[in-house]
């Protein structure tokens, strides 16, 4: 099976996943990301009145868009601080969705409960995504729609974490951006999918900020850049705020001086479940 955890506690694997999405900020940090957010929803269209989960839904960059829509939307994340962040942001826009503290690989749903299942760089990141691509399915109902956005391993985030992963060692579970092969994405679904649909996308990061600053802005408040940094000596540190800044200057094409503009390849999945 793709995707296998060998030789590791995977009870004390997701303490650390859950410590790692739970440090910084990722509210500050994902509200520079709700454009990718409506760009998505704008391609896969849901209609007003469907269910839709949003799996590892962060402080609800895409659920929130979704309710704005009127579509019926639960989220669940691994994270208790987004999850409270995301019912506080609910709140304030008086918005009916639901926010659970849950794990993409043991949903806490019935089968077949939601006309749509949506994870926007997220699920990607769960250590087991046989699980999770089972999961997924499970609780989506016959006919409806599995939708994700999965970073590329030759896209900009995939060589971010490339370069990372060379100051850091792999915590012991298949690399997240497997989920952005077509070849791995159908074998995870498998013969359960009535008609798969996989293209690659451009994101656009635009960031009020130079490539220093934006690095500064990524070990700040994205989880696991803080605790990459985190976890390396001060020498260390130095050396990889230095190559993270020179892979977003190289890519940056702002011409401004406080600009940082990348763009950023993932693949969108649009899988339909087959019907009994």
């Amino acid at each position: 099976m793709s995707g296998a955890v060998a030789n590791v506690d995977i009870d004390a694997l997701k303490q650390r996943l859950r410590a790692t999405w739970m440090a910084g900020d990722y509210d500050r940090f994902s509200r520079f990301m709700e454009s990718s957010a409506v760009e998505f929803l704008d391609r896969v269209r849901i209609p007003p009145g469907a269910s839709l989960l949003d799996v590892a839904c962060g402080s609800g960059q895409l659920a929130l868009v979704a309710a704005r829509r009127g579509v019926q939307v639960t989220g669940v994340d691994i994270a208790e601080n987004s999850i409270r962040a995301a019912r506080e942001r609910a709140q304030a826009e008086a918005l009916p969705a639901q926010f659970d503290e849950g794990d993409a690989e043991a949903l806490p749903y019935p089968d077949a409960s939601f006309d749509v299942v949506t994870s926007l760089f997220g699920a990607m990141f769960a250590p087991r995504p046989d699980l999770v691509a089972q999961e997924l399915v499970r609780v989506c109902r016959p006919g409806g729609m599995i939708a994700m956005a999965n970073w590329t391993k030759t896209g900009f985030i995939g060589q971010m974490f490339a370069l990372v992963s060379k100051f850091i060692a792999p915590p012991g579970m298949p690399s997240p951006v497997l989920w952005g092969d077509e070849s791995t994405v159908r074998e995870r679904f498998g013969a359960v999918i009535a008609e798969l649909r996989m293209t690659r996308v451009m994101y656009r990061f635009d960031y009020p900020f130079s490539p220093a600053g934006v690095v500064d802005f990524f070990r700040d408040y994205y989880g696991p850049t803080n605790r990459a940094f985190a976890a390396l000596t001060a020498h260390d540190q130095e050396a990889l705020h230095a190559d993270l800044v020179a892979l977003w200057r190289a890519h940056n094409q702002s011409s401004l001086a406080n600009r940082t503009a990348v763009d950023a390849e993932y693949l969108q999945v649009v899988a339909i479940r087959s019907k009994p």
